[in-house]
């Protein structure tokens, strides 16, 4: 029997009636055998996910402020689950052990981890599956980096002997038992390492969204669906800002070829996106898959006369960023220019202090400081083989007026990124959208 891992966010569980869709998704195929739940999201805009209520009884406790009024909230969401479904299931016991943990000093990952943990125990009760707690099987390091080989292995031990489980996202322990959190989203990444431990046929990620769409639907009124795109794809356009899937969870089913869906928990019948290996012979060229990109960049442009010839010019900017703890974005360069961009966040209060180093080290003829940028790319398969696609996104820019400032294309010829002003960020990517639609 084929065998397919299911992730659910927190928007697919948020409620027993989220709950019910759910239980009807996995029972309409009897190849949905392991579940990875997140914990409940919002359940309308005013409402607040559990996972950030967990975070604020932990804060309260670090200053000594009751968490009483913060946990009786999140204990009314469980038990109005757990009731609503008519469950035999005690979940206040669950619930007073953790309380008590929190007040007794409990780390942040662990009070995090519990709407995942506490989710996972009301779906396997629901569903009749077996529970299998994240700790026992998502194994990280003492420096909290995931140990990937010890994980595979305690996850094929655990999953060879069970035919049908509830594993709880987000999570895991190290060798000592302490809980160890993925970042933000990282139900995705468990659900990834689900599958490739026991080498799934399909991982389907359930959300809120019927799969990727060709560009963010506030910006571009019903942008094109799509239906399938690549890893590397995917990987580019998560990367620049397209935030259905963690861009973590790629790699665990890339490296065994695993194809990934994404489908919408309330549309169940729409086919969704799939994602599919780069060498995957259904796939049809297409000029531009996908374009995302993402706001306030620096852009640090540096220009010395023969600097093609002038050994080590380059890696004395990298070390002195590295010395800064600053990571660069892209890096596109020329005979005499080299150019940085460098998000906001990472330059907050150093851009003076690495200009005046950067002087010091290069002597370079010019500095130029560019603040303001946005970053965009145009992702697509089918570039490198279509002629004037460049020129037809240059030209869509022209015509709505935005000035090009930065111009950088991968050796793959897969993504053309433009760097353009934040205030034309919006218009940059409604203008390449319809130049190709």
């Amino acid at each position: 029997m084929n065998t397919i891992v299911t992730k659910f966010g927190g928007s697919s569980l948020a409620d027993a009636s989220q709950f019910r869709k759910v239980k009807e998704i996995i029972f309409s195929n009897e190849e949905r055998r392991y579940v990875v739940p997140s914990a409940p999201g919002k359940r309308n805009s005013k409402d607040s996910k559990i996972t950030d209520l967990l975070y604020l009884c932990h804060a309260h406790v670090s200053t000594g402020i009751s968490f009483d009024d913060v946990f009786n909230h999140i204990r009314d969401r469980y038990c109005s689950i757990v009731n609503d479904l008519n469950l035999d299931f005690d979940i206040n016991e669950h619930l007073d052990i953790i309380k008590k943990d929190l007040e007794e000093g409990a780390s942040s990952d662990y009070a995090a981890s519990r709407g995942e943990y506490l989710n996972g125990l009301i779906l396997a009760n629901y569903l009749g599956f077996e529970f299998i707690d994240a700790k026992d099987v998502m194994i990280f390091n003492a420096d909290s980096s995931l140990d990937t080989a010890a994980t595979n292995s305690a996850l094929h031990f655990k999953l060879s002997k069970i035919s049908k489980a509830v594993i709880p996202g987000f999570y895991g322990a190290d060798k000592d038992g302490n809980i160890i959190t993925f970042s933000r989203g990282g139900s995705d990444v468990t659900g990834a390492l689900v599958a490739a431990s026991i080498n799934a046929d399909l991982y389907e990620n359930w959300t809120d969204v019927s799969g990727f769409l060709m560009a963010d639907p506030r910006i571009i009124d019903n942008p094109k669906p799509i239906s399938k795109i690549t890893y590397t794809e995917l990987r580019e356009l998560s990367y620049m800002g397209a935030s259905v899937l963690h861009e973590d969870a790629i790699f665990p089913v890339r490296e065994v070829g695993i194809p990934i869906n994404i489908k919408n928990t309330n549309r169940p019948q729409d086919e969704g996106t799939f994602i599919v290996k780069d060498t995957d012979g259904s796939m049809k060229p297409t000029t531009v898959t996908g374009i995302a990109g993402k706001k306030d960049f620096t852009v640090i442009s540096i220009a010395k006369a023969s600097m093609n010839s002038e050994l080590g010019f380059c890696r004395k900017i990298l070390s002195i960023l590295e010395q800064h703890n600053i990571s660069f974005e892209n890096m596109p360069s020329g005979i005499d220019t080299v150019c940085f961009v460098i998000q906001d966040s990472q330059l907050k209060n150093k851009k003076e202090v690495v200009v005046e180093e950067i002087k010091r080290a290069c002597n370079p003829d010019s500095i130029e400081i560019h603040p303001n940028m946005a970053m965009i790319a145009t992702v697509g398969r089918g570039m490198a083989k279509q002629r004037g696609t460049a020129a037809k996104i240059f030209t869509a820019l022209s015509t709505a007026e935005i000035n090009i400032r930065m111009i950088d294309q991968g050796s793959s010829e897969m993504n053309i990124l433009v760097g353009v002003e934040n205030d034309d960020f919006e218009k940059g990517i409604a203008a390449i959208y319809n130049a190709f639609n």
